[in-house]
């Protein structure tokens, strides 16, 4: 896949893009806290995804888009069971026992694992000081919130279980930028998602949920947030994720890790009661203090240098 892409892409599309990325997905960490209340979160994860690609898949279909061939299917198994298995699968297992704010936060560390990840593969970016120094801000600000104890409960299995879902999503989402996959980001989306939602559901299977849930105790509210889920966070938001992935930087599509969490909080606790300590808004503004270094523009920088070295020789 080149970089052209990211030149030719539509400046009001690319806008619109990260918009639902920035503010949908800010407000599907709530939606999975209800949806997990009384759903097991790997087979309503692997239903989310499976409806929301095969319908994707099938008006592709019927707009005339061609069918996606056995090497599409292929890159589009791996990237889905990184994204959608390993990443969101343990967002909603870990959302059980942990509030949709602090589970926003913590995954809020994806750029990190971005970077550390981009400069492991081969012919990979060795990171700048800046990005080395935003990386150990954003552990400080783990740390902070993995030891308020007021906030993860005792729930630090589930607490770990989001840093690893972020090393997944990261993985998932380098892949998915250098592969050479062909056919539209919607139907690498729809694929994605199938293959995700496979994944899910046999996890889900061997986990047996199908036979420890409580069925006729599922409440209206986690069914309707399923078919958030659905829509908006599947159809709209994971679709405008994955064009993004084609037609801008990673380092760019990462900011949308400094804004999920501000909105994921706020909603968590304006709509969910959800307690926000003082630990957790200082580790909250740590973590993203980490992330905007991280995705700071080169540009600024190579900008600064000049002219303070302009201003040493003045003096």
């Amino acid at each position: 896949m080149s970089t052209s892409n990211t030149t030719h892409a539509p400046r009001t599309l690319l806008i619109l893009a990260f918009g639902i990325v920035y503010v949908i997905w800010g407000s599907t960490y709530l939606a999975i806290r209800v949806l997990v209340e009384t759903l097991p979160p790997f087979l309503s994860g692997g239903a989310r995804f499976l409806v929301a690609g095969g319908a994707l898949l099938l008006l592709l279909r019927l707009r005339g888009a061609p069918k996606p061939n056995a090497v599409q299917w292929r890159n589009s198994a791996v990237v889905g069971c990184l994204l959608l298995v390993g990443g969101n699968g343990l967002v909603m297992w870990a959302e059980k026992s942990i509030s949709s704010g602090l589970a926003a936060l913590l995954i809020a560390l994806t750029p990190v694992w971005f970077a550390l990840l981009d400069w492991a593969r081969p012919k990979g970016t060795r990171p700048h000081w800046r990005t080395l120094a935003g990386i150990v801000v954003g552990f400080g600000g783990i740390a902070l919130l993995v030891n308020d104890n007021a906030t993860v409960n005792g729930s630090l299995l589930s607490a770990i279980a989001l840093i690893i879902a972020g090393i997944f999503w990261a993985g998932g989402s380098l892949y998915s930028k250098h592969v050479v996959n062909g056919g539209s980001p919607w139907m690498n989306a729809a694929t994605q998602m199938i293959a995700g939602g496979a994944g899910l559901l046999l996890l889900g299977t061997i986990f047996g949920e199908p036979w420890r849930t409580q069925w006729s105790h599922i409440s209206a509210r986690s069914l309707l947030a399923l078919a958030y889920l659905v829509v908006f966070g599947s159809w709209i938001a994971f679709s405008a994720y994955v064009y993004l992935l084609q037609a801008s930087t990673p380092a760019r599509v990462s900011t949308y890790a400094y804004v999920n969490p501000v909105i994921a909080v706020f909603l968590g606790w304006a709509l969910l009661g959800e307690v926000v300590t003082s630990r957790m808004f200082l580790g909250m503004f740590v973590v993203v203090a980490g992330v905007i270094v991280i995705t700071l523009p080169k540009e600024i920088t190579a900008r600064r240098a000049p002219y303070q070295s302009r201003r040493s020789s003045e003096a």
